[in-house]
């Protein structure tokens, strides 16, 4: 039903992915591989969008609704809103009501909304490094400290520290925590056990957990999601869980996210904030037609997508183990973003910079950049045509060859 091998020309839609590459220090415009993978321009493999078609539903959708031809101020309806929470009920059992949403702009623009609604310039956010690097820019911009529970790696397997999460978050500085459920970039997906054990911690110090849950729907083969907030009430009082339909459906540039915040005095502060920014009010109608097409009528594309981006990582695997064992890939539960260790390579940043970006022309995002817990490592998209990954794992075993 879906041909996921095939590569669709980006060129000319203003894709970031695809003309311009912020990930390393080679960053700036690039004129990258064609779509039928010839020549030798760069393979954008960094930004944590899907190079396939959004499903057709949401394609017909947008369509139908161009053709109306108007365009102005609109509001979520009923409709959207009992799509979203339809969404959350079918996939996890979790019981939404509709009151318990505010929408923004994104979850990143969250991120910020959240640091200014809870924090004060000098107050600590607490996060677990390595992580989505966004969180950093978030915290300063709020004039707050990061202050990082960093995660332990263990045989290629990556576990929160608690004992070190008592200690931080004992800090009366600490405001409020960013969790990352499933976790960008290592791949973990934090079972309910963990999950407790990190809530009752913020719970006994008074801090707020943000819960980051936009990749929750990307689920590898045995592995299943918790929702933070159905812990139980203790933990939901004390959150705002941020969700999206942008990485499970490839609608990121529709900048439309649904935060769901159970606690109505959290809420009120929440929205208190976006009534004082501006943004709260009209919101995209083409956003809000994608996204409920999405969740009514797109579960069979995403199950098709996630076992063929599983496909693309388990054959990654076989070719790093055939001609690269010394790059060790985290074992991937959740997302479609491989975590992969260099670090026996023996070269330093500049060195490997110039290996991956330059020398094969494959453009990842450098570990490095989701904290020092990451250096060493590279984050590989593999949410795109399996003969991209081929071709990219192709030119690294050329070039590490040569080493």
């Amino acid at each position: 039903m879906y041909n996921l091998d095939l590569v669709i020309d980006r060129d000319g839609t203003g894709s970031n992915k695809w003309r311009l590459y912020r990930g390393g220090s080679h960053a700036g415009p690039i004129t990258p591989v064609d779509p039928a993978l010839e020549g030798d321009g760069p393979i954008p493999m960094w930004v944590a969008d899907m190079d396939f078609a959004s499903p057709k539903p949401v394609l017909d959708a947008l369509s139908k609704r161009v053709q109306h031809g108007i365009f102005g101020y609109t509001g979520a309806s009923d409709g959207y809103f009992d799509a979203v929470t339809g969404w959350f009920e079918k996939r996890y059992g979790w019981v939404v009501p509709k009151d318990w949403i505010s929408t923004t702009p994104g979850v990143v623009p969250a991120l910020h909304f959240a640091v200014k609604t809870w924090c004060r310039p000098g107050d600590k956010v607490l996060v677990q490094r390595p992580v989505y690097y966004p969180f950093f820019r978030a915290i300063e911009n709020g004039g707050c400290e990061i202050l990082s529970s960093s995660l332990i790696e263990e045989d290629g397997c990556y576990r929160m520290d608690f004992a070190d999460l008592e200690k931080k978050a004992s800090d009366p500085k600490v405001k409020i925590s960013l969790l990352c459920n499933p976790h960008n970039p290592v791949g973990r997906v934090w079972t309910a056990d963990e999950l407790r054990q990190y809530g009752e911690i913020c719970n006994r110090h008074g801090v707020v957990v943000i819960a980051d849950e936009i990749h929750a729907d990307l689920m590898m083969p045995g592995f299943t999601f918790q929702p933070y907030a159905m812990l139980g009430d203790e933990f939901a009082l004390n959150t705002m869980v941020c969700t999206a339909p942008s990485k499970t459906f490839n609608l990121a540039g529709m900048h439309l996210s649904n935060m769901v915040i159970p606690n109505p005095d959290l809420k009120k502060a929440f929205d208190d904030y976006l009534h004082e920014t501006g943004v709260a009010g009209g919101l995209n109608p083409l956003a809000l037609v994608a996204i409920e097409a999405a969740y009514r009528e797109g579960e069979p594309w995403l199950a098709a997508v996630l076992d063929y981006i599983h496909g693309n990582f388990l054959m990654m695997k076989q070719v790093l183990a055939e001609n690269l064992p010394r790059l060790q890939p985290t074992e991937l539960q959740g997302t479609y973003l491989a975590w992969i260790d260099f670090r026996a390579l023996g070269l330093d940043q500049a060195a490997l910079e110039k290996l991956t970006q330059l020398d094969a022309k494959v453009l990842f995002d450098e570990g490095h950049i989701f904290g020092p817990e990451g250096s060493g490592f590279e984050r590989m998209n593999l949410a795109c045509p399996r003969p991209i990954v081929s071709l990219a794992l192709n030119r690294l075993t050329a070039e590490i060859g040569k080493l």
